[in-house]
């Protein structure tokens, strides 16, 4: 039961709802699906589709409504303004400026902004990058690794690679000192090259936030054939709406077993060399498992704290869901608290925990994967049961893989000592192993180290 009183903020009456979030991290498309290159695997593509006859980009009315909402639907000090696409960019600076000055407006003493943006880096000058710098902008772009395996998928629209015009936005960024990370899907061109694609970023581009995201598209038998062409509108072709249906999935995803394998190979570079210097989403957050704190919502036990914004103000329960069966409403309509804290969406998070198959509830990781994002979770299970995760063979041997150093690392933390420590004691093992010319089991390493801290604490 909803309960509610009027609290008067700049001259409007905000609905104060029961059980609301203090925050939730919204992402704004002001220019939806459209974007200024065509990967082939961009499903995002085809959400043009929802909107057929409207424009794709965000007004000045619809922008002071999305950040008046979001401000006051916060408590937190800190307010997430994140910005993504499609390609934000397009919708030129002087929109992005408005949306800085609409935010010093309305924001509350004592609060923050952090404007993220995620980007392909295509249309970035000089003018942007000290721009995002002036305002202290989180800037993603998104790369996918060498120049041959960048240019496998990410493409403009003459099917020509963008290697060369992401990297000159990539230069641009680190000209001005634009703080920034480096998103990279994992798809069928890079699964088998996971050390190599790691040590690109941090080697060449000297990156040391890097973000991997596994490709995972799904089709059922009649959406195949269109959709291992791509997502872009085909002539003589429907253009062919992305839903979160089907069983099978095109070429270009990611392999389960091959996506363990590739962030483990990441994992073994990182834990010998980088940590503390490099962060790695998917290993900073496995690590913070071990505490039992979920800040990422793939691997938290619920969901729901990341709805999507569309151009005209369509509010959806997540970015991956974006269909008209998860349409919340609109915020021209209902105050976005009010759709964020409703039964609808209470129930969409929810469902993560609820909806998991008996192999996952019995599963010795589960409290570091929690069944993995919903969206990918069309597989069958060991026992035959639906609803199981398609990443899950994956899944299972990154964590296997890399617990005894995690857990390790977890109890450096706990005796009040800095998790890299463990790359002395993993040289330690490997010398050793070198010397006995003996391949290092990692079981047993993990265990020579934790003697090593008892020894130590």
């Amino acid at each position: 039961m909803k309960e509610r009183r009027p609290i008067i903020k700049n001259k409007r009456t905000l609905p104060v709802i029961a059980n609301a979030p203090p925050a939730f991290h919204l992402l704004a498309k002001p220019t939806g699906s459209t974007c200024n290159i065509n990967c082939t695997y961009c499903f995002f593509l085809s959400k043009e589709a929802l909107y057929p006859n409207e424009k794709s980009r965000m007004s000045h009315e619809t922008l002071e409504e999305y950040i008046r909402q979001l401000i006051e639907s916060h408590t937190t000090p800190e307010v997430t303004v994140a910005w993504q696409g499609g390609e934000p960019t397009l919708m030129r600076l002087e929109f992005f400026k408005k949306a800085v000055e609409i935010a010093k407006k309305y924001i509350k003493p004592g609060q923050s902004i952090l404007n993220t943006f995620q980007t392909n880096g295509i249309l970035l000058d000089d003018e942007w990058c000290a721009f995002f710098k002036e305002n202290n902008f989180l800037v993603g772009l998104s790369v996918d690794g060498p120049r041959d395996i960048h240019d496998a998928y990410r493409v403009d629209r003459g099917a020509k690679g963008t290697f060369d015009r992401v990297m000159n936005g990539w230069a641009l960024l680190q000209k001005h000192g634009v703080d920034c990370n480096i998103l990279c899907t994992v798809n069928a061109a890079n699964e088998m090259h996971g050390g190599e694609v790691y040590r690109f970023f941090r080697d060449e581009m000297h990156a040391d936030w890097i973000q991997f995201i596994p490709i995972v598209e799904r089709a059922t038998q009649e959406t195949l054939e269109i959709a291992n062409a791509g997502w872009a509108g085909q002539a003589g072709r429907k253009r062919l709406l992305y839903t979160q249906s089907g069983t099978l999935v095109t070429d270009r995803s990611v392999r389960p077993k091959q996506y363990g394998r590739f962030m483990s190979d990441i994992f073994d570079e990182w834990v010998r060399h980088d940590v503390g210097s490099v962060f790695v989403q998917l290993l900073d957050v496995t690590l913070e498992a071990y505490f039992s704190s979920h800040v990422m919502c793939v691997h938290s036990e619920t969901c729901g704290g990341a709805p999507v914004l569309e151009p005209n103000g369509d509010l959806y329960s997540c970015d991956h869901f974006v269909e008209p069966k998860y349409k919340l409403g609109n915020i021209h309509k209902t105050h976005m608290l009010e759709m964020v804290a409703s039964e609808q969406q209470r129930a969409f998070g929810m469902d993560k925990r609820a909806t998991l198959t008996g192999q996952c509830r019995q599963c010795e990781f589960l409290t570091l994967c929690n069944g993995g994002c919903p969206k990918d979770r069309f597989s069958l299970s060991k026992d035959g049961e639906p609803g199981h995760n398609y990443l899950c063979p994956g899944y299972e041997l990154f964590f296997r893989h890399t617990r005894p150093a995690m857990s390790t690392m977890a109890e450096l933390l706990r005796h009040g000592r800095p998790p890299f420590e463990i790359m002395e004691l993993i040289k330690a093992v490997d010398e050793r192993s070198t010397r006995n010319r003996v391949a290092p089991h990692y079981r047993e390493a993990a265990n020579s180290k934790d003697r090593a801290i008892g020894d130590h604490a």
